[in-house]
């Protein structure tokens, strides 16, 4: 009989340690699902941050050009462009919207 006690003690022990660190994983899986949120909000942050440069960048190319008095169809051209990416930035803020 001291037997089966024994073994029944042993069984609820491992399973209060089961329950124990069973407790430890989830509370481990939400930390890492709130930190996966906040890295995918700094990844978006950080690519505005890299679309918003790189709109500064042709828009110092086009000053530069225009500057230089080079040849009017490549500032054509240039300005076509940023007319398309504006464009393509106004398409993405109304489907956000």
């Amino acid at each position: 009989m001291q037997d089966y006690a024994t073994t029944l003690a042993g069984i609820e022990y491992k399973v209060k340690q089961l329950i124990e660190e069973n407790m430890q994983l989830k509370e481990q899986v939400w930390n890492m699902t709130a930190q996966k949120e906040n890295l995918a909000e700094e990844v978006e942050q950080q690519k505005n941050e890299i679309n918003k440069l790189k709109q500064q960048l042709d828009i110092t190319k086009l000053r530069n050009a225009l500057t230089q008095k080079g040849d009017s169809t490549e500032i054509k051209l240039k300005i076509n462009q940023l007319i398309r990416s504006i464009d393509k930035s106004l398409e993405l803020l109304n489907k956000i919207e």
